[in-house]
């Protein structure tokens, strides 16, 4: 049996026809909405990815630090200053609070750096025993630090930004700084983006007793961080080390990375959520286009709402052919719209770096998340023009000029 053709649903789509001009404005408001919403989306949704794909490498770690009034580590690393720092009768009681956990005392500051006649840029460098490198980066290209040695690793971006190479040596410090050192580099890093614990790829990794010999505070740390083996038993040392170091005064801060990537997720979060509704704006302001197209298409239409009337057609189904219409405008929108935010969406990301997580579903998603609300906005805006539509009185719309 042939199916049925919905008459209805053929006179929105001729209606949209004969006032293309007016269908297609209406529909461009669209456009903009869910490129707006969803490009925003996924922008939101990516650097979300990122960071959290970037964080959760060092999400096992206890961060501790000297309390308020320290110097963090990241001023120049001048010899003999003098500074809040951890020493190193504090690591053995943060070792003994820790048990079994890996305890890592880290040198870290910056200096002024030359790669041949190139200028000069500052870098952070970090000093951290030999053996426990491994703990936080990996080596792409050369070999690993041994001993005391004046070989240093180089983090990805700054090998990259200098043409930096293993065998290349770097001249580190100047008369300003107070140093005057030349090391050779042994190994590349890989890529490791933003971190809790370090933040290698624009830095520089040396020995610690190659820091310690050339910017002094040997025995003092700026930082230490333990290495959790299992995730549950982050809360119980943690706890462990805040009653051996903070028992009358606070000595340290300490922070458990897991709940700072929980954090920094609810605040970028947030941040998207608030870009969302920038973005949903626009289709409010598209939804009052939209209105405005049906309420017109309402009363060019009337005398043809009047014969459909007289002729038996009921309320329910004029009421379906405006919602047609809006069905049919929202779509044609909503589809370009997704079309270009799927294009624009990756090619602001690419833009931004974080294109590898472009086709993740919590990104991807706000593809079809946009295109369903441009829809359901045009389904919304045509309910009162199809319902005023309906309410028509047939002898009333017959007579209408």
């Amino acid at each position: 049996m042939k199916k049925k053709k919905n008459v209805f649903f053929q006179l929105a789509s001729r209606n949209v026809r004969l006032n293309l001009s007016r269908s297609l404005l209406a529909a461009l408001g669209i456009i903009i909405g869910v490129v707006a919403i969803t490009t925003m989306g996924i922008l939101g949704a990516n650097i979300q990815l990122a960071v959290s794909s970037n964080l959760s490498g060092s999400a096992n770690s206890i961060i501790i630090t000297p309390d308020a009034g320290g110097s963090g580590g990241f001023g120049p690393p001048s010899r003999g200053t003098t500074s809040l720092l951890i020493t190193d009768n504090q690591v053995r009681e943060i070792e003994q609070a820790a048990g079994h956990n890996v305890v890592v005392p880290i040198h870290s500051g910056s200096d002024l750096i030359q790669v041949g006649t190139k200028d000069k840029k500052r870098v952070t460098i970090y000093g951290l025993p030999p053996d426990k490198v491994t703990n936080f980066v990996e080596i792409a290209e050369g070999s690993a630090l041994r001993g005391a040695s004046s070989g240093v690793l180089i983090g990805s971006t700054l090998a990259a930004d200098e043409g930096i190479t293993v065998g290349t040596r770097i001249k580190i410090g100047d008369e300003s700084t107070g140093t005057n050192e030349v090391v050779r580099v042994v190994g590349i890093l890989k890529p490791k983006g933003f971190g809790i614990d370090l933040m290698p790829d624009n830095a520089i990794i040396a020995a610690d007793q190659w820091f310690t010999s050339v910017y002094g505070h040997q025995g003092e740390y700026p930082q230490v961080d333990v290495l959790i083996q299992l995730i549950k038993d982050i809360p119980p040392v943690k706890d462990a080390i805040n009653k051996k170091m903070n028992k009358k005064v606070k000595v340290v801060s300490i922070t458990d990375s897991g709940a700072l990537l929980e954090t920094i997720n609810s605040t970028i979060g947030q941040i998207g959520t608030f870009i969302l509704l920038l973005g949903g704006i626009s289709l409010l302001v598209a939804s009052v286009s939209i209105f405005n197209v049906m309420m017109m298409s309402v009363k060019d239409r009337i005398n043809e709402i009047g014969v459909l009337r007289s002729i038996g057609t009921t309320k329910a189904e004029i009421r379906k052919m405006f919602i047609y219409e809006a069905f049919i405008i929202g779509s044609i929108g909503a589809g370009i719209g997704g079309l270009v935010s799927f294009v624009g969406g990756y090619l602001l990301v690419r833009l931004i770096g974080t294109s590898n997580y472009f086709f993740a579903p919590a990104s991807i998603m706000y593809v079809p998340y946009g295109v369903t609300i441009g829809i359901g906005v045009c389904l919304l805006s045509g309910l009162y023009p199809a319902a005023k539509a309906a309410n028509l009185n047939p002898i009333e719309a017959l007579r209408s000029e």
